[in-house]
């Protein structure tokens, strides 16, 4: 496993260090070690199973609410281990946004579903929430699409703008990481592209993780691209680098289409 830039000065927001994972006894991610860089977006690919959903998992902890869970090795966000004793794991997760494969808008107005996160987290203020949805909605483009009908059911959405619109509920949290797990799986092309352009104008203001069965996404998107493979992380490294002249021949059969 290489990655040209390590060690090279960057500023890391998130370090792994050896980290294991287990459900039960069946080890799903083995010894990996990876910096994240403030500010990228990081693409991670890899076959169904090989543990890039559960290594999203392990950076927020969801993976805690899974009977037999364990993990060894250490996982460093902003310099502090978030397995020690005493992490807050409720603030953690409100840092870490997530956005899932499959739109969940809760059976809500469009402006509850955005502000639903910050209210739960105490936020009152009428015209605060009144500019949080604005400013969410347009981070994400769907302001000028939707700003006529905030008081209509977000269920009414199609498929790319309930996606959309989940993206902008972690945003009205203020994250400052953002991961998504396959975020556009199943949407068409033009919902895909809105929902790529969102991210590489985010970036600048947070650290993005992006999950993606798709290579050619990973490669259109990512400023380093990860590969997995059966728990393991093969590579990381420039995408397009990854995409050109990897230096693992797994690499290259992955994303030539050779499995997976």
């Amino acid at each position: 496993m290489t990655d040209p830039g390590r060690g090279s000065g960057h500023d890391d927001a998130i370090r792994v260090a050896d980290f294991s994972h287990w459900f039960g006894p069946v080890r799903t991610l083995k010894s990996i070690s990876l910096d994240v860089r403030r500010n990228e977006i990081l693409g991670i690919i890899g076959p169904a199973g090989s543990g890039k959903s559960t290594f999203l998992g392990a950076l927020n902890r969801m993976n805690d609410l899974v009977r037999g869970s364990r993990t060894e090795g250490r996982i460093a966000i902003d310099g502090k281990d978030i397995y020690e004793a005493g992490t807050d794991v409720a603030e953690l997760r409100r840092k870490l946004g997530m956005v899932f494969a499959t739109p969940v808008p809760l059976p809500r107005t469009i402006f509850e579903n955005v502000v639903f996160g910050a209210r739960l987290a105490g936020f009152r203020d009428g015209a605060g929430l009144s500019e949080t949805v604005r400013e969410c909605l347009e981070k994400t483009t769907l302001w000028d699409e939707v700003k006529d009908r905030l008081g209509t059911s977000a269920l009414k959405l199609s498929g790319g703008q309930q996606q959309r619109l989940c993206i902008a509920r972690v945003l009205a949290l203020k994250p400052d990481f953002i991961l998504l797990d396959e975020p556009s799986s199943g949407l068409d092309p033009i919902s895909t592209g809105k929902i790529e352009d969102s991210m590489r104008r985010l970036k600048k203001d947070y650290t993005i993780i992006w999950v993606t069965n798709n290579t050619k996404q990973a490669a259109r998107v990512a400023d380093r691209t990860a590969f997995f493979l059966d728990g393991e992380l093969i590579e990381i490294g420039p995408t397009h680098k990854m995409f050109t002249a990897p230096d693992d021949g797994r690499t290259d059969g992955y994303i030539r289409g050779r499995f997976g």
